[in-house]
């Protein structure tokens, strides 16, 4: 067991956010930093978290491709040298390709979606949990799904995906008791944002429309947002452990109320 050291009250925490620059990943970058984290925003996308870390009173924008490790370990680095503590890693980074049947599915989707939403997760993880643990009180946030806990028809690949994300928050939880770290799941349902639906589709703006079709109040980023950001801000003794947050019309993955 790994003894607890003393955590200045004073000293501002940081936060990583991946997946950063759009949709919920940038909802919690902005979650986050009003509460007073001071927050670094990891993504693909450089000129997208550059401008939104601009936006934010203390925050540094990183490019990074959480599938590619050696620029992972390269990132966990750079923190080690720039800042003082790392006190939350958000693991938000993901997506889905597709919505084929097993018969059909493309096994290149398929393994995108691994190395992404399970890989791109661990890679992150195993970098900074010597951080987390280190500040005396750290948390890591997987930002999963409901198909991680549900199975629907069309989504074998992407279900598969999130339930790997789902058991790397339940074993490490188990493999860390006794430390000073925190592991919590936030599983939203049907959200909606500007990106989710239409890369899924690869741009068919049609196909993303119908999937919230009817529905009148889907999540959107904000509301999982507030959901990561009321989890993070417990008491250290309070380990939200999985959170499932879905839009009141969304009763199950394959039941949802739509008005004609």
């Amino acid at each position: 067991m790994t003894a607890v050291p003393d955590v200045p009250a004073a000293r501002t925490r940081t936060a990583v956010v991946t997946g950063a620059s759009s949709g919920i990943g940038a909802a919690t970058a902005r979650r986050l930093a009003a509460d007073g984290y001071r927050v670094v925003l990891a993504a693909r996308r450089k000129d997208r978290i550059e401008a939104l870390a601009a936006e934010l009173p203390d925050a540094e924008a990183y490019q990074l491709d959480v599938t590619d490790r050696a620029a992972v370990d390269a990132f966990a680095a750079h923190l080690g040298e720039r800042h003082e503590s790392v006190d939350v890693l958000v693991n938000n980074a993901g997506g889905a390709l597709g919505a084929d049947p097993v018969a059909t599915g493309d096994p290149a989707d398929w393994r995108t979606m691994y190395e992404v939403n399970v890989l791109g997760v661990l890679n992150v993880t195993q970098a900074l949990l010597p951080a987390l643990t280190a500040s005396g009180d750290g948390t890591v946030v997987v930002v999963s799904s409901t198909a991680g806990h549900g199975t629907y028809e069309g989504g074998g690949g992407y279900v598969a995906a999130k339930h790997g994300a789902h058991v790397i928050a339940e074993t490490l939880r188990l493999e860390l008791c006794g430390e000073p770290v925190r592991v919590i799941e936030i599983a939203p349902g049907m959200v909606r944002t500007d990106e989710f639906a239409t890369t899924r589709f690869r741009g068919d703006a049609a196909k993303a429309a119908k999937v919230y079709e009817g529905v009148a109040e889907p999540l959107t980023a904000d509301d999982v947002a507030d959901t990561v950001g009321w989890a993070v801000t417990r008491p250290a003794h309070v380990n939200i452990d999985l959170l499932v947050v879905r839009p009141r019309a969304q009763a199950a993955n394959h039941k949802v109320h739509r008005t004609a």
